[in-house]
């Protein structure tokens, strides 16, 4: 997936010589992502916002620098299944998003110039997205990465390469002002979005107290606690998915007079 992301960004940039106008804007909207505490479908956990900057090569290929943060959260306490009810695990994550997309419309979109006023489209990017899994204790909120609440022998990194994908589309509202509705989900390289992977570790590979209380939830619930070591944690899944959806406004700066059709 890596190399084919790379390999667009080729042909996007292959154009350049074409290229005619820049274009800013930002997005607001939500976030939601499909892990341990959310296996599927996708649900809206919390909210997103995002600026971005475009070059427009021509009215159907853009490359897109995107900086978007979002919140996703999951609580056992919330599903529909008694298991995952009994393990009672929680957690809220701040992302904070870098990536480099390639753009494609359907349609010759030229805002204030083109005849088409409307287009849907797709993109395709690489990456980089810091993530920081906490949870509420006894009334603080508690960081999870330095726990290692599954037995790890070092923490788990702070970031995450993403391979962004999604869909939308686009209406020009006004003059060179473009709204857009758009769904994005972003494929991880991590399953610890929600501190959450795989099986349950012995007490003595745990690093403190606290790490135990929170690898092991169960018994604040039942009275028993059924962690135990071994047993699954996680959903087993291999990596975590999460997604933002909203809508983007942007103003295009016409650069060159070839750019406009007849």
């Amino acid at each position: 997936m890596l190399k084919f992301s790379a390999a667009l960004f080729f042909v996007v940039l292959s154009y350049a010589a074409q290229a005619q106008t820049w274009e800013i804007g930002g997005a607001l909207g939500g976030a939601g992502y499909i892990g341990d505490l959310n296996a599927s479908p996708f649900k809206p956990s919390g909210s997103s916002a995002g600026l971005f900057v475009k070059r427009n090569f021509n009215g159907y290929l853009s490359a897109r620098l995107n900086f978007q943060s979002g919140k996703i959260a999951g609580a056992d306490s919330t599903s529909s299944g008694e298991q995952q009810r009994n393990r009672n695990l929680s957690f809220t994550d701040g992302l904070k998003e870098l990536s480099l997309m390639a753009e494609f419309n359907f349609m010759k979109y030229i805002p204030d110039a083109g005849k088409n006023k409307y287009t849907p489209y797709i993109y395709l990017g690489i990456g980089t997205t810091a993530f920081a899994p906490r949870t509420m204790y006894n009334g603080s909120e508690i960081s999870l990465r330095t726990l290692r609440t599954e037995g790890q022998a070092s923490e788990y990194k702070t970031s995450t390469i993403v391979i962004p994908y999604g869909a939308g589309i686009k209406y020009n509202i006004a003059g060179k002002w473009t709204v857009a509705a758009e769904l994005g989900y972003r494929y991880t390289r991590s399953d610890f979005l929600d501190d959450v992977s795989g099986f349950y570790a012995p007490h003595n590979q745990l690093p403190n107290q606290l790490s135990v209380a929170l690898a092991d939830r169960s018994g604040e619930r039942t009275g028993v606690y059924t962690g135990s070591p071994g047993s699954q944690r996680g959903n087993l899944r291999p990596k975590d998915i999460y997604a933002f959806f909203g809508f983007t406004l942007s103003y295009t700066f016409v650069t060159a007079k070839c750019y406009y059709e007849e």
